[in-house]
């Protein structure tokens, strides 16, 4: 499958270039964008969305932002640094790498204490560069391991998007089947369309389909008729947030699809890397859910509005699945299995 550059600089490495998530399928659009404003809507206006590439594009974005900042005494620079890290990290809370990458940003300013700002923008980009370089590495070795799992023939069922747009070449969640088309396997799909910003139907069907796997589009309503007909082999999701004990925070319905595979006694696995991975945080319910505006669920896809303007709507981002729902989560290092406490540990020693 053709490479996509979803997040790169410019040509003279002032502005951010990425791809506009919110036209796809129709129209591949790209966006120029350099103001702290406008790198704070990209994330949250979901132009740039998956935990991996928000990661991305937050180490590039605060590159870009460092060019504008105060540069007359080494202080002066690192608190305009440290203000416009904090505002970008307010953009989503939930996603763990947007925090992560930002720490590793300050990290570089922080360790360069007294050198000249101007010394010190050089080595901000390269770290950019470097986190861009290692989710490559990452998913590629993601995508090895959970093809490890399928046979000839296997179907998938997926939620949400997690493939190369959201993260890097391969992907997480669908990177195995892009993997094993390369290789001319032949593995089948159902993607679920993800309520209520369908980034199932938009971005997932797009990417597998233009990789050649051979995909169904579903209703996230109707996992339950295709896992009982015995339709599907696994699950593989993608993850925003792990919790210490193996809960894992993913896009809304995510819990859903688990419950089912469950009963249906189909492998649930979460692909991700170790940079979603949030030791600090004992479980599922240690995890801030991001709630969303009503229009999402009421007006975004529709001519006129489907509900009354009357009506109230909860419209949370994610949800939370139970660890004991996992048959294993599937990272760079290989495969982790329960209990979660101690093999999610064991990748960091």
């Amino acid at each position: 499958m053709e490479t996509i550059d979803h997040v790169r600089l410019n040509e003279d490495g002032s502005k951010l270039i990425i791809l506009d998530q919110t036209q796809l399928p129709n129209r591949m659009e790209y966006l120029e964008i350099s103001e702290a404003e406008e790198l704070y809507e990209a994330i949250q206006k979901l132009r740039v969305r998956g935990a991996p590439c928000i990661g991305i594009f937050a180490g590039f974005a605060m590159y870009v932002l460092a060019q504008r900042l105060d540069q007359s005494t080494y202080e002066s620079f690192k608190k305009e640094f440290h203000e416009k890290a904090a505002y970008l990290n307010a953009s989503r809370p939930t996603a763990v790498n947007l925090s992560w990458a930002l720490r590793r940003m300050e990290g570089v300013v922080t360790a360069q204490a007294g050198r000249a700002p101007a010394e010190i923008l050089p080595l901000l980009r390269a770290e950019a560069q470097a986190i861009l370089e290692e989710d490559i590495a990452m998913c590629k070795a993601i995508s090895e391991h959970g093809l490890g799992l399928l046979k000839e023939g296997d179907c998938v069922l997926t939620h949400c998007n997690a493939g190369p747009i959201a993260t890097s070449r391969y992907g997480t969640a669908i990177g195995p089947l892009i993997l094993g088309a390369e290789r001319g396997m032949h593995l089948k799909a159902f993607s679920d369309e993800t309520r209520p910003l369908l980034q199932g139907a938009r971005l997932t069907s797009w990417e597998l389909d233009r990789a050649g796997v051979d995909v169904t589009l579903i209703c996230d309503n109707m996992a339950s008729m295709v896992m009982k007909n015995g339709w599907v082999q696994f699950c593989f999701v993608g993850c925003d947030r792990v919790a210490a004990n193996g809960d894992t925070a993913n896009k809304i319905g995510t819990s859903g699809v688990a419950i089912l595979a469950k009963h249906y006694g189909i492998p649930f696995y979460v692909l991700g890397p170790t940079s979603t991975i949030d030791m600090s945080c004992p479980t599922g319910d240690d995890i801030k859910i991001e709630l969303r505006q009503p229009d999402e669920i009421k007006e975004m896809w529709y001519r006129e509005p489907m509900a009354p303007g009357t009506v109230k709507c909860f419209n949370p981002a994610f949800d939370v699945t139970d660890h004991s729902l996992i048959s294993g989560i599937i990272t760079e290092k290989g495969i982790c299995r329960a209990p979660y406490e101690q093999s999610l540990k064991k990748l960091f020693e």
